[in-house]
């Protein structure tokens, strides 16, 4: 019977079906053979979703929006470009510090990628930059976007796990930046071997010029990481502060978005939002098959028959989960894996905020992987460019992205020196 679940759920996946319609006829079939009754599935799933924590998803899409439709974009780059603009290869290091400073604005890495592709790929080849070249700087960068808070992939896996938001968005801070840092070292030596030009190093009248210019747009993830560490508010309650301060700096200060533009703002998020909480609430019923058919027992002895080493098993969770984010985007990936392996590893002692922010990074990294790849398949769009000539392109790059996937595995205090020192 469990063999038939999973193999369902997975050929289903396969098949195309959305994820959330796999994991619900996938949980119907074994409640059918089972005889259990059928009015439990929309309790379950109504409890799924009856959460004031699941609140902060639509209230970070909803703010994501409003600064990506607010003409932030240009802000950030032009902060980024008095930054790191002067070191060798200037604006591909630019458009890599953007999607940091972007991601702790939209906490998703595909409307970094619109947002920054958009603009930055018609830049870089205007500059001498190979296109191939810029559209897979800005696929490997956008995957910051759901490491660094506001994550809302890192709050669906708390939600899920029943983990703290609090402490899983802070912890993905230092691996961020150091993916980030991976990232810029790579793009350096690459730029000097094909010697992509660089900028002028800033004077303090343009950096001054620039930073006042953006500096409210900045000041978002600092109102949301201070005030979560602070104690002042929750995270739900930081969504909901966010979407404030993104209204009024938006309508009245820049003043780029009005009453029509918000309205489309909101559909946009709307859809998105919809599309989470229906996949969850499916996913709850599908964690309460998984609990009665030991799933995760079975599988968990099955893993720790092979090895009880913690970094045996981290291997083999990053193994997993990297091949995994080459077929599932990373939200419905965590929606289905993370309430099966976050039991296995903490058995062998590994943090459950740890694996969080592992998880998170791993999956994310096979968002711009073939063969599913939606960050590669939105960036191939907006450069114009085929899908396989910007694949060739990036497989260089997959060496620092998985490097570091490893080395936030075995250094757990990268993603749990600011938990500890806060909570």
């Amino acid at each position: 019977m469990i063999f038939i679940i999973v193999l369902l759920m997975v050929l289903l996946i396969v098949l195309g079906m959305p994820v959330a319609f796999a994991l619900g006829l996938s949980s119907l079939v074994y409640l059918v053979i089972e005889g259990v009754d059928l009015g439990m599935v929309a309790q379950s799933m109504v409890r799924g979703v009856d959460s004031f924590t699941l609140l902060a998803v639509p209230f970070f899409l909803l703010v994501g929006e409003l600064m990506n439709s607010g003409g932030i974009t240009n802000k950030i780059i032009d902060i980024a470009r008095v930054i790191v603009g002067h070191i060798k290869g200037g604006l591909a290091q630019v458009n890599i510090l953007a999607s940091v400073m972007f991601s702790g604005i939209s906490g998703s890495a595909t409307a970094d990628t619109v947002a920054l592709g958009s603009v930055l790929i018609p830049s870089m080849e205007r500059e001498g930059y190979d296109k191939k070249f810029a559209a897979a700087v800005t696929a490997a960068s956008s995957i910051v976007g759901p490491i660094i808070p506001p994550s809302i992939t890192l709050i669906i896996f708390g939600i899920v796990t029943q983990q703290p938001i609090g402490p899983l968005l802070i912890a993905g801070i230092i691996p961020g930046l150091m993916l980030a840092g991976s990232l810029m070292v790579y793009t350096y030596f690459l730029s000097t071997k094909r010697g992509y030009p660089s900028y002028k190093k800033a004077t303090f009248k343009e950096a001054r010029s620039a930073f006042s210019s953006g500096f409210l747009a900045l000041l978002l993830p600092v109102i949301i990481v201070v005030g979560i560490v602070s104690g002042v508010f929750t995270p739900t309650e930081s969504a909901a502060i966010a979407v404030l301060y993104g209204i009024i700096i938006t309508f009245f200060y820049y003043k780029n978005v009005n009453v029509k533009s918000f309205v489309g703002i909101i559909k946009r998020s709307s859809f998105d939002t919809a599309n989470i909480l229906f996949t969850l609430a499916a996913a709850t019923v599908f964690a309460w098959v998984v609990t009665r058919s030991r799933i995760s027992v079975i599988l968990g002895e099955i893993i720790l028959g092979i090895s009880t080493n913690q970094y045996v098993i981290l291997t083999m969770m990053v193994v997993f989960l990297l091949l995994i984010g080459l077929f599932m985007l990373p939200s419905e990936a965590i929606i289905v894996f993370a309430p099966i392996l976050t039991p296995i590893v903490m058995q062998v002692g590994v943090d459950p905020i740890h694996f969080g922010v592992l998880m998170v990074l791993s999956l994310t990294i096979g968002g711009a992987t073939p063969p599913v790849g939606i960050l590669l398949y939105i960036v191939a769009d907006i450069a114009k460019l085929k899908y396989t000539t910007l694949v060739k392109e990036m497989m260089p790059m997959y060496v620092p992205l998985v490097v570091s996937a490893f080395v936030v595995a075995f250094v757990p205090t990268l993603s749990l020196v600011f938990v500890n020192m806060f909570f």
